[in-house]
């Protein structure tokens, strides 16, 4: 699990292409400065394992093995060497919420549609699938690339293009890589998972009984449809 505060970008140091899944080598020293093998760390909001650890030119590195999966579901597949990306370790227990729980799973991509500077800060505005949408919500929390930020708009229900904004404040602009982002980029996006999960209790499928492993619910918590 992690928090979405980005702890330092590091550079993409090697990546090895194979049938179906790649290998890359990450240069951190501070995520790596008590990582072993097997520990994992968020690279652009993506939950990677790590393998092993080697000596970069840039100082300590990790190498992961990125499946398929990940591949189709993300932007990693459009890394090449030299490529920045935000790095973040996993929460320890005690640790302290500064971001929101972000888990490492993305949902999907968005792509950045336009970009409003302002005096100290950016507004960014990010297109998304609108299957996606439905998770996303004013003042609520989302996760771009890894970095945990607060939905500042969001387009209307229905509206032909989805989209939601949020705003990047100077220490996210200089500590991270949405920093030197550029409209038409595109971005990790990991939804707030509590609106997963509340969406999942409160569904209903047909014929099925609503509840927990066929537990149907107490009268009058019946979710309306």
């Amino acid at each position: 699990m992690f928090t979405g505060i980005v702890e330092e970008v590091g550079t993409v140091l090697t990546i090895e292409q194979q049938a179906r899944s790649a290998v890359l080598a990450v240069t951190g020293p501070l995520v790596t400065s008590d990582a072993a093998p097997g520990d994992s760390i968020c690279v652009n909001g993506v939950c990677l394992t790590v393998v092993d650890l080697v000596e970069g030119h840039d100082g300590r590195a990790f190498s992961v093995d990125v499946m398929a999966e990940t591949l189709d579901r993300s932007s990693l597949g459009g890394l090449q060497v030299g490529s920045p990306v935000n790095l973040e370790r996993a929460m320890p227990a005690t640790g302290r919420f500064s971001g929101h729980i972000v888990q490492g799973h993305v949902d999907g991509t968005g792509r950045i549609i336009e970009i409003v500077p302002g005096e100290k800060w950016q507004v960014v505005k990010v297109s998304l699938d609108p299957a996606l949408s439905r998770y996303v919500v004013e003042k609520g929390s989302i996760s771009l690339d890894g970095v945990s930020l607060t939905v500042a708009s969001t387009s209307e229900p229905g509206a032909e293009q989805a989209w939601f904004t949020v705003s990047l404040i100077p220490t996210t602009l200089a500590g991270t890589i949405l920093g030197t982002a550029r409209v038409g980029q595109v971005v990790n996006l990991e939804v707030d998972v509590l609106a997963k999960y509340v969406e999942r209790m409160l569904a209903r499928e047909e014929g099925l009984p609503v509840g927990v492993q066929g537990v149907t619910p107490r009268e009058g918590l019946e979710p309306q449809r």
